[in-house]
């Protein structure tokens, strides 16, 4: 904590002398409010002024934020006020006609610094994003219920993605899908060249991605399906639900699959951008590799206004497995191949197991 505090206060020091302001009172207060609220102030309250300030600059005025002491009268804050007053007016809160750029700069580092350390989050914070998980599940169903008419959702996918599905269907239907393991861990714990050696398949698997096609390399081998223990459903390893470290004000929850399902997910996932690279218009709106094209849009919107980015909150695990099955209705291979290599159950860190919505039936 000392050095974090010491780092802090050197570079509030050096971004002051450089913006002919001081940077006394911010330290004392820095250090004041670590001593009260620990880490979680570096971590946590100083990148949301950041974020704010971002805001602030966007808008070109500033706003009241309710984590500091605001000057009397007025919304401008007290903390590091000596660089806002080099960016904003102090008496009115307007952004100035040439605001200093120095002074942006030392406030985007002096607030958002320590962001995204890589340490683990209050056991309370970890408890609320299990909880979030779960309320997303049930916010799901709820959609889920009142799904209807699903039909121009059809036909607008089938627009879009049908040519490149209809070549997936192919390769499920003839066995030409190439499985890969890949790098993460395992809900079975299974890891590195371990993962070559599978003895566990599901029979949904099976029925439409047969074991023997897919972990034997030529059936020259067919006597290791002997050692293969084929899992009804009732039977199969839940997804493993665990937290990983994002930022200390909400951990990032991730859900790792069993090492079968895995393996198919990533066949299909070859197949998928296989056919999509060859199509004629999906690589021109729709991009997995370059982020080039999302930071110019990104700086141009920030510049002209008109162009602004869409951050969906949690938004992989809201994709209903309803509307996936929609999208897949009229290729029953694949549509067949992606439901059995998804699992039915979760496994979540503090109570157990939990169905998943990839297992409700229509």
């Amino acid at each position: 904590m000392k050095s974090l505090m010491s780092l802090w206060s050197r570079l509030a020091a050096e971004a002051a002398d450089q913006c002919y302001t001081s940077a006394t009172r911010d330290i004392n207060t820095v250090s004041r409010r670590v001593e009260c609220e620990g880490l979680s102030f570096l971590t946590i309250t100083l990148p949301t002024l950041g974020k704010a300030t971002q805001k602030w600059l966007d808008q070109g005025y500033v706003t009241i934020h309710p984590s500091f002491v605001t000057e009397r009268g007025g919304s401008f804050p007290r903390f590091l006020g000596g660089f806002f007053s080099r960016i904003f007016d102090r008496s009115s809160g307007l952004l100035l006609d040439e605001p200093c750029i120095d002074s942006i700069q030392a406030i985007r580092q002096l607030t958002l610094m320590f962001g995204k350390m890589e340490l683990p989050c209050s056991n309370a914070r970890q408890l609320a994003a299990i909880r979030n998980y779960v309320k997303c599940e049930q916010e799901v169903r709820q959609f889920d219920s009142k799904l209807r008419n699903l039909r121009e959702f059809e036909q607008m996918s089938d627009l879009l993605f049908g040519k490149v599905f209809s070549m997936i269907d192919r390769d499920v239907f003839y066995g030409r899908l190439i499985p890969k393991h890949g790098p993460g861990s395992t809900a079975d714990r299974l890891s590195g060249n371990g993962k070559f050696n599978q003895s566990v398949w599901t029979r949904r698997l099976e029925a439409v991605l047969p074991a023997g096609e897919y972990i034997l390399p030529n059936w020259r081998f067919f006597r290791q399906l002997e050692n293969v223990d084929f899992l009804e459903p009732g039977q199969e390893v839940p997804v493993k639900v665990t937290l990983v470290p994002k930022t200390l004000k909400t951990p990032r929850v991730i859900a790792m699959e069993p090492t079968c399902m895995q393996y198919m997910q990533q066949a299909l996932l070859g197949s998928f951008l296989e056919h999509y690279k060859e199509d004629d218009f999906l690589p021109r709106v729709i991009g997995f590799d370059d982020q080039v094209p999302n930071q110019e849009l990104a700086r141009l919107g920030s510049s002209d206004g008109r162009t602004a980015t869409l951050d969906l909150s949690d938004a992989s695990d809201r994709v209903s497995n309803q509307l996936v099955r929609a999208m897949l209705r009229r290729h029953p291979h694949v549509s067949a191949a992606v439901d059995a290599s998804r699992s039915r159950r979760a496994c979540l860190p503090s109570s157990g197991s939990h169905p998943d919505r990839s297992a409700r039936e229509n």
